[in-house]
Formats: C-alpha cells, structure tokens, sequence
C-alpha cells in the first residue's frame, strides 16, 4: 500500500496561499503572493527537490491543477518541470472531464478515487491543494504532512486549518526536524488520531 503526503509551504499564521509568485492566486485579494522566496535557499532547495525526486505520482485540488497546468508545461528544460511533466496526474474535480495537461486523470470522488491510487502508486503527493489536503485528512488518507514552516506572518490569505472549521486532530513526528539557513524549519508529521487532553503535568 503506498503512501499519500501532503506538501505545503506554510506561514508561521498558516497561510499556504500563492508562495511562489505575485500572481499565482489573488482570490480573495490577496496581495503576498511570492512569500517564499526571500527565505529560499540552497539547502531548503535540496530538500524540496529530494521530495520532487520519490514522487510516483502527484495528486492535486482543481485551483493548484489550473496553476501548474499553466506554468510546468511551459519550462522547458527544468528540471522540476521534467518531472512533473512526466508524472502520472490526478485532479480532484467534479467539472473537470478532459484535463489539458498531458498525463492527467480527473477524479470525481475523494474517498473511493484516492484510495485506489494507494494500490497503485509507492509515493503520491499532494501540493498546495488545501481543501484537497483537508477532504484527505478527514477520510483518514493522509500518511504524511510534510510541512515547510516559514518565518513570516501574513494576517491573511488561505489557511489550511481554518478556525471553527476543522475537527481535533493530533500528529506525531515522524522525522527530526530541519532548520535551514535563512530561517525555514521543514516538519515532518503522522496523523495521530484524536488529541489527548487533561493530562495533569503538575508532577503532584
């Protein structure tokens, strides 16, 4: 059985939205968009690449599909986006029948869709993606949250976990963590079931 993780870079206030370009999502005025790049540095670059290099397959929410649909394509000889290219694609979408991007499979349904990728692929990931990284979370498909914390606060934007929207949930490490030069902290995390509460520490 393969494994679903989801990769996000993220915000200290958890905004995940538009971190690699000005325009990349303006929904709902955004106005960051490109966050990143001023704490990217080689390290985080290899670290991020290493994840790209176990992909088997890449599993995306219809708003992330339309935006890598329109850049990866187009790159040339990236390497990044060799390999996106040539990786099998699934977008979750009830609209979507006749994806563009070569390679691409619509998937109408969360649970009995996603759950059959698992007998078919070793590695598939999710970016970016948030309602499709929540819809996963919740049918209990996620295997991995493989988050890139950013030194930064936004006060808006996407959040993954929005508040008074989102169920208790509790994660445990999966892998030590790792601090990069300018400031990123990539966190690696296992869902952990519910959160254990009432735990007197008090040592009495």
């Amino acid at each position: 059985m393969g494994i679903i993780s989801v990769d996000l870079f993220i915000t200290l206030d958890g905004v995940y939205q538009a971190p690699g370009g000005p325009d990349e999502d303006r929904e709902g005025g955004f106005e960051f968009g490109g966050w990143q790049a001023p704490y990217f540095d080689d390290e985080s670059g290899e670290a991020i690449g290493a994840g790209i290099d176990r992909m088997d397959a890449l599993l995306l929410g219809r708003k992330t599909y339309d935006i890598f649909a329109g850049y990866w394509p187009n790159q040339g000889d990236d390497p990044i986006a060799a390999t996106f290219n040539a990786l099998p694609k699934f977008v979750v979408s009830r609209s979507l029948t006749d994806p563009s991007w070569e390679g691409t499979t619509a998937l109408s349904d969360v649970a009995t869709d996603v759950h059959a990728l698992k007998d078919r692929f070793d590695e598939i990931h999710v970016i970016g993606s948030g309602d499709l990284a929540r819809a996963l979370l919740e049918a209990d498909l996620v295997d991995r949250l493989n988050l890139f914390l950013y030194p930064v606060t936004l006060g808006s934007g996407k959040h993954l976990f929005p508040g008074g929207a989102w169920a208790p949930l509790g994660f445990r490490l999966a892998e030590p963590p790792r601090a990069f030069p300018k400031g990123a902290i990539q966190l690696v995390y296992e869902p952990a079931g519910e959160p254990v509460t009432g735990v007197d520490i008090s040592g009495a």
